[in-house]
């Protein structure tokens, strides 16, 4: 039963997605434009600046993330459908991890499209040690859209939800940002220690096993309330 809610409030979110491709769309633009951006500032002549690469990166991901968790949950406040999920005889932590999982697409298939992008940009050679850089990627994007799942459920009737999202989810997630980055930067040294980088990611594992928990034991308390 469990996993049958899971997949059932997951295909929801991205049946919706893929008929109308709002948030899609408009978190690529937004990132896409955010990188565009650092890139006028950071490269002179054909040449970055530095180690600019891995934070460019973790910060349109991050600004993306959060763009797209408050339009992901905007929906829900439209036809009182998040009500309707709370009042459905299905288990809590069921609907946040259908949640978490459509957003987690959503982020993913960002990342398809801006990885690449910041890696030509920035000639930062990011595919030479591909299996871990998609270490940083997963463990990080799933530390960050945990908790941001939760607030942004837990926000969707505050009138000041646009400005409240960010200021409660960026704190919390700073650590896994840092590890993210540093791990990035790690990557991208022309000598790469690869010691190093699973260490982050598995610091990143556990900061993901405690943000899941933490956000599956509190969700239906705090929807309730």
């Amino acid at each position: 039963m469990f996993a049958r809610v899971v997949l059932l409030v997951m295909r929801k979110d991205l049946t919706i997605e893929v008929r109308s491709r709002e948030i899609l769309y408009t978190t690529l633009f937004f990132a896409v434009s955010c990188v565009l951006v650092f890139a006028f500032a950071f490269v002179r002549e054909g040449e970055p600046l530095g180690d600019a690469a891995a934070g460019i990166l973790w910060i349109a991901i991050a600004f993306a993330g959060t763009l797209a968790l408050g339009r992901a949950f905007e929906r829900e406040r439209h036809a009182e459908t998040l009500r309707a999920l709370m009042l459905a005889p299905a288990a809590r932590p069921a609907i946040y991890v259908g949640k978490l999982l459509g957003i987690l697409a959503l982020l993913f298939a960002t990342e398809l499209i801006i990885v690449p992008l910041v890696a030509l940009l920035f000639a930062a050679p990011f595919f030479s040690r591909p299996l871990l850089l998609a270490g940083l990627l997963v463990s990080g994007t799933i530390g960050f859209a945990a908790v941001g799942t939760l607030f942004a459920a837990m926000l969707v009737r505050a009138r000041s939800r646009d400005v409240l999202l960010p200021v409660l989810l960026y704190p919390i997630t700073i650590p896994v940002i840092i590890a993210g980055v540093r791990g990035t930067a790690a990557l991208v040294q022309p000598v790469v220690d690869p010691a190093i980088i699973v260490m982050l990611i598995s610091l990143l594992v556990a900061f993901d096993v405690v943000f899941l928990t933490l956000s599956l034991w509190t969700f239906e308390p705090l929807m309730t309330e």
